[in-house]
């Protein structure tokens, strides 16, 4: 039972890439933990695996319809990629607990939300979008885009979340790239991110190919229905009751991790006894 409602929730995610393009591994890490049973760490990332693979699948049409900055996306992607990378070093120390991932990734799940309404409650015109982000002051925009893309790639290597909310302002904004070349180089720079973050987790955590493959069948199915019905469903509301339902799922996850400062000290005991007993051994 337990398989069949992750599998049926791992199409929402890709229905959530259809519908409004992002949301992806908001929805693919609790259900990995809370659902599948996975422990955080291996969540974190299987996450990479599932949205990566699954956002090159999202790519594709933004690809052909030229939609693509390369030039940008090697610019903000290399900084996103070094991120990430050092993102997932950080999470496999042993001082970055699973209960400490959890909370950082719940913290970043209502920012996240609180982003989606404020910008769901603007009634603004399609090519003003971004009319309501504070206008960058910067001499060098290239410096600031390099330094969010650090930013970005260090939260997806910690704690999974592919940072596509903060993506395409970035790319509108500080990379002067228009909308839907943003939209369309913001996936191929989380692929880049996943990709990235992964193989900074390799070696490091247990992966259940089964399970990532299964999800990556399950999520890419939803995508199909997702792109569908945005014909019949106004993006704005959509984005506002998505919000409203990360802050949800964000409050599930503290109040799931509450003891946080006591499941540290129980993490670094078997950590120090695990030590222990292979200095014995």
């Amino acid at each position: 039972m337990h398989w069949i409602i992750g599998h049926l929730l791992a199409a929402c995610i890709g229905i959530s890439l259809g519908l409004i393009g992002g949301g992806g591994s908001v929805l693919a890490l609790p259900i990995l933990v809370y659902v599948m049973g996975e422990s955080p760490k291996s969540a974190i990332a299987m996450t990479l695996v599932i949205v990566g693979t699954v956002s090159i699948l999202g790519l594709i049409p933004h690809w052909r319809a030229k939609n693509v900055n390369l030039k940008t996306a090697f610019i903000f992607g290399s900084a996103t990629m070094l991120g990430s990378f050092v993102g997932a070093k950080i999470a496999t120390l042993p001082v970055i607990t699973e209960t400490l991932q959890m909370m950082l990734f719940a913290i970043a799940m209502v920012f996240a939300a609180v982003f989606m309404i404020r910008r769901s409650s603007k009634a603004v015109a399609v090519n003003e979008k971004l009319a309501f982000y504070p206008k960058p002051v910067c001499k060098y925009c290239w410096l600031w885009l390099m330094s969010e893309g650090l930013g970005v790639g260090i939260l997806t290597g910690l704690v999974g979340v592919g940072g596509g909310f903060a993506i395409v302002p970035a790319l509108v904004l500080l990379g002067n790239v228009p909308m839907k070349q943003a939209i369309g180089t913001s996936l191929l720079i989380i692929v880049l991110n996943s990709v990235a973050g992964f193989l900074g987790y390799v070696g490091h955590v247990s992966l259940n190919w089964s399970l990532i493959l299964s999800f990556i069948v399950a999520a890419s199915a939803g995508t199909i229905p997702g792109a569908y019905l945005t014909q019949f469903i106004p993006a704005q509301k959509l984005q506002k009751t998505f919000g409203y339902f990360l802050l949800g799922v964000a409050a599930v996850v503290l109040v799931q991790n509450r003891n946080a400062p006591q499941s540290s000290k129980v993490e670094k005991h078997n950590y120090v006894t695990m030590i222990n007993n292979t200095t014995i051994l």
